[in-house]
């Protein structure tokens, strides 16, 4: 049996939660080290309606370039993805908040999972 690759990256993957992605609201997490905010996700816990919900990145209150994602409610389901690749204003200190700011958009309460990579430097 092949063993697995090893991972050589020492990425930090920050995790939070909100209640509810149709109502407008932030969640947050804690930078646990000097980096940059390589990627973020958002995960749906059910299907939404109505319309699209939209979310963005907060770094100690400005905003993260290219961090806007909208969740698509056509087609919605438990388990969706949605990514962002922030291209700037995306560095991080230890002890900074890194923010999630949902604009909602969309009806039926749904539970949404936030992940924040960090490259620490």
């Amino acid at each position: 049996m092949a063993l697995p690759v090893k991972s050589l990256t020492s990425d930090r993957v920050l995790s939070t939660r909100l209640a509810d992605l149709s109502t407008a609201g932030s969640c947050f997490v804690v930078a646990p080290c000097r980096g940059t905010v390589v990627r973020a996700y958002s995960v749906i816990a059910n299907a939404i309606t109505v319309a699209n919900a939209t979310w963005s990145l907060e770094i100690n209150d400005v905003a993260v370039t290219g961090s806007t994602v909208t969740v698509t409610q056509s087609g919605s389901a438990a388990g969706d993805v949605d990514i962002c690749t922030p291209t700037g204003a995306n560095l991080v200190k230890e002890g900074d908040n890194i923010e999630f700011v949902n604009a909602a958009g969309s009806t039926d309460t749904c539970i949404t999972h936030f992940y924040a990579v960090v490259r620490p430097f």
